[in-house]
Formats: C-alpha cells, structure tokens, sequence
C-alpha cells in the first residue's frame, strides 16, 4: 500500500492534515488511528464525558512513574484513542493561550510563530457562533459556541471571581484573557465538535483519503536518512504503508517521541539500551515534557443545583433526558467544566500564570470514582500555567504494543508548588465569596483542618492531579535539542515530520486542544506551499 502522505494519530492533529492534504484531490493520504471509530453515544453528547473518560475503548489508560515530589504516587493519564483522540474525550473549553506564550516560542527561534502569525491559523479553523472580529473566524470546520445552558453555579463563580477581586472577561481569546467567565465549548447544535467531526466528517467520502482504525503504527521504516513509510501492528500481524512524499507523526506527546524511540531516531543510550539500531541521533527526543498540575477544592452543594446521581435527582435526570432529545438542550449540553478564570499569583506576574476550571460537580479522579456524585458537590481546578518542572517519556521495553516510560517531574522544581500554593488559596477565597451563600455547605476536600501552607503543601504533594496537557516531547526550535525545524521537520530525516501538542518548546498558559489545531492547520499550509513551490520549480 503506498500513499503520498502517511499520518500516524487520528486525534486532535492528524484529522486536521488529513482534511486539509486531501482537499484538493491531488494527493493520496493515508490516516492511521490505533483506536476505533467514534461512533460511541458518549462522546457526542457532552454530558456522556464521563462515560467517554472512562471507557477502554476510547482511552489509552496511561500511568506515570511514581512521582518523587507527590508522596511517590504515579498519576493516571487518560488520553484519547478514538478518531479525534483526545478532543473526543475532553471537557470541550476552547482555550488558546496567552499572546505571550507565541511571542515567546518566536524569541525562541521559530520564526513564523508569533502570536501574530499563528492568529490566522486560529481563525481559518474557527466557525464562531458569536461573529467575526479581529480574534475570531467564521466558515472554518471546528464549530465555537457559547454554553447552552449554563448552571447556575456557574454564574455563581464569575459573580464570586469578581467579589474576590477578579473582574469578567467575556472572551479569554481576545483583547484580554485576564478575568474569569464562562468558557466557549467546541460544540455544534448542542453535540461535541471533535476534531473528528469537524474535520473529517466532510473528508471521509473523498476518494484519495484512506482512514484505517484499528491499526497500531509501531516504527517509522526509513531508507537511510529518509522516512519510507510505517509498519502497522494489524489484526495480529505486521503491515507495512508506505510514503511517496512524507510521514507525519501526529500522535501526541506520548506517542510521538515512543514512535521516534522505536524507529531509532533520539538519544542512542536510551535507543541502545532496549537492544534496538540507532538509525538518526537525536538527543532531545522524548525531552522537555510538561504538563499543567492539578489540585481541587470540593464544596457540598446546598441548593442542590450540582450534577449528581443522587436519588433525589433521578426525576432531573428523566426531564434533561427528553429535554436534550428533543431539543438539544440542558444537563447534557454540559461540559460540566463551565466556568473558569486566569489570574495571577502575585502582582509581580506580568500575565496571568494561573487556570480555574469550576466544575458542577463533586471530584471523580478523572472519573474513575463516581461515588462522590451520590452527593451533591461542586469542585474547582487549579493549576499553575507554566510550570518550571520537566519530565522525559522514554521506552519502557522494545515491545512497541507496551506503553511509553512516563515521567512527568511534577514538582521537582519547587517555584511550582510554591505557586500552587497561592493557587490553592485563591480558589478558597473564591469559594467562600457573597455569591456561593446560597449554594454552600461545608469544604469536602481537603477540609477545614487543611490551614497552614505547610498543610497544603502536604495536599497537593498527596492529591494533586493532570488537567490533561501534556507537550514538548518532540519539541521545535534551532539548538541541538530541538527535535524539529520551525517547519516542523524532523532534524536528519527527509520526509518526516511531527505535528502535534509535542512540538511545542513551552506549554502554553491554557487547554492545548485549540493550540493543537492550530498546529496541524498551520502544518498543513506549509507543505502544500511547499507543493505548490516545487511545482512552480519543475514548471
């Protein structure tokens, strides 16, 4: 089988490219997706995210290595593993980052990625339901609209963000992301607008797009220093695809450096140290992850507005049933994520550098505990945005079916726990605000006794959590361990590229779905100018 152009990762990335190389009916593309279709119930209706988050199917199911700076507890890490990989699972926020954080890749040595170059990219993907402006697009495939029907909690917590000091934004991808509001969610018509959906619902019928699931890719096959194609674990036995122009890996920041690792390409100790050939020397691959650490404050909810399964709500749960069958509307239309903020931890930040994500519901641990919601409970996320820490993924074994090494580093650079400490004491003093009176009982998690900041240290060291950001592994710059050009070509190899959340130098101060897009859209440009100028050469 040989196609133009091979991707590996039907995610957030990989149905970008295969929209956008296949458009023109000029090239044959191939797109190669590890998990099933998205054909489950659960991910188009938000309120399924539970659901979705918690399906085998639907999730690689990661786990860290124990982490040294939080009790010596390794963390769970869901990611997708259906077309549209992890925007099929993920609370929907549509959330760019800061202005700042492009200029800074920019200052890095990635010309072409300014936050004034990268903005049309975002607005070429954008359907925005509320208009066209300076920030925003219309006519593009990922749809963005304003929440349905927002809880009153919700309200409630931009109400307290501003007692608490904290003034409303309406838009956190505009003029000025500093404030708290309610987020805009990548739906449609009250369903989940995948990536999968967006992009490649209008692509599946074109005659030169193959898109196979099911298929595990487990090394890049080169021909010297130049990516020929991919092997494929399928149905039991091995598959070799090929590629004419190029490979592109767009397989996240856990997969893509695995895949790298096990075709040989990065640092060659840790290539030779599970008996395979080094074919490329790449030292950075697999370097410079970071994601953003989590820790969450849980209120009982006296007004009883939160979602829950308690038997009182089953009457609720009936209603908001027909309610969103009939007209797409209610608890199900809910990212149950609804709300959020950006602040800063000290006057001396000069942008925001801390997250919210106000939650109307009790903490389920990426729900994989779903006792807390026989009551009724309301939880607040906070995170620190760009954290100093770093971590590697490495290869566990040679056996390309075993997971990835995962070794976040969370903490080991103590300014980051410092800051989720102030993180923590700003989401209290949001929580105990005028505008919670009506819905607040007593504080869950961690409780009254946790008071001194010595107290909390020792919460987060035990419970702090992912909010699901994972980039860097394959990260783009100039030096020497830069695993990518600032064309998103990998250094020594033709024919290759990464395109995903994994070439990102810094994490960006936000959800990364939206900056993942725009990722692959903006790959996508730069190799059909690329076409389009060899064309021009051989004219």
């Amino acid at each position: 089988m040989r196609y133009d152009y091979v991707i590996v990762g039907g995610g957030s990335a990989g149905c970008v490219l295969a929209n956008r190389l296949s458009a023109d009916g000029r090239h044959s593309v191939c797109l190669l997706e590890a998990g099933p279709p998205d054909r489950s119930p659960f991910i188009h209706v938000p309120g399924g995210i539970l659901q979705a988050i918690r399906s085998r199917q639907l999730n690689w199911h990661f786990w860290t290595e124990p982490q040294a700076h939080l009790d010596n507890r390794p963390r769970y890490w869901p990611r997708g593993r259906t077309l549209g990989g992890s925007s099929s699972i993920n609370a929907m926020c549509y959330v760019r980052g800061h202005a700042a954080d492009y200029d800074q890749w920019a200052r890095l040595g990635n010309a072409g990625w300014s936050y004034r170059e990268v903005l049309p990219y975002f607005r070429k993907a954008e359907n925005n339901e509320l208009g066209e402006n300076d920030f925003h697009g219309v006519g593009g495939p990922l749809n963005v609209a304003p929440l349905r029907d927002p809880n009153p909690l919700s309200l409630a917590f931009v109400e307290a963000c501003a007692q608490a000091g904290f003034a409303p934004t309406d838009d956190f991808n505009g003029a000025r992301q500093e404030g708290s509001g309610l987020y805009r969610v990548m739906q449609k018509d009250g369903q989940r607008c995948s990536n999968a959906r967006a992009y490649l619902r209008e692509a599946e019928g074109r005659k030169n797009l193959t898109v196979r699931t099911g298929v595990h890719a487990t090394r890049v096959l080169l021909d010297g220093k130049r990516a020929a194609g991919v092997r494929l674990f399928e149905s039991g036995r091995y598959v070799d695809v090929l590629a004419q122009r190029e490979v592109i890996l767009c397989a996240g920041a856990i997969g893509s450096p695995q895949l790298l690792l096990l075709s040989g390409i990065g640092p060659k100790e840790e290539i030779r140290k599970h008996g395979l050939a080094v074919a490329h020397e790449l030292p950075g691959v697999g370097c410079n992850l970071q994601d953003h650490l989590d820790v969450i404050i849980t209120t009982r909810n006296k007004s009883r507005l939160a979602i829950s399964f308690h038997p009182l709500s089953l009457w609720r749960a009936i209603r908001e049933f027909f309610r969103y069958l009939l007209f797409k509307r209610g608890d199900l239309t809910s990212n149950t994520a609804e709300a959020g903020a950006f602040t800063r931890s000290s006057p001396a930040e000069p942008i925001p550098d801390l997250q919210y994500h106000f939650v109307i519901a009790a903490n389920t641990r990426h729900a994989q505990d779903l006792t807390p919601l026989l009551g009724y409970a309301y939880s607040l996320h906070a995170c620190v945005l760009r954290p100093k820490s770093r971590g590697t993924i490495t290869l566990r074994s040679a056996d390309p079916l075993a997971p990835p090494l995962i070794q976040p580093g969370y903490c080991s650079e103590p300014e980051d726990l410092d800051k989720l400490v102030a993180a923590f004491k700003q989401a209290r003093a949001i929580l105990a605000q005028p505008a919670f009176g009506p819905h607040r009982l007593d504080e869950l998690e961690p409780g009254p006794k946790v008071q001194s900041d010595e107290d909390i240290r020792a919460w987060i060291r035990a419970y702090a959590e992912t909010i699901y950001h994972p980039v860097g592994t394959c990260r783009m710059g100039r030096d020497d361990l830069a695993v990518v050009d600032g064309e998103l070509r990998v250094r020594g190899i033709r024919g290759l590229r990464v395109a995903d959340a994994s070439i990102m130098p810094t994490l960006i101060g936000g959800n990364t779905n939206a900056p993942t897009t725009m990722i692959a859209e903006k790959a996508a440009s730069m190799m059909l100018q690329e076409i389009m100028a060899q064309t021009v050469i051989a004219a």
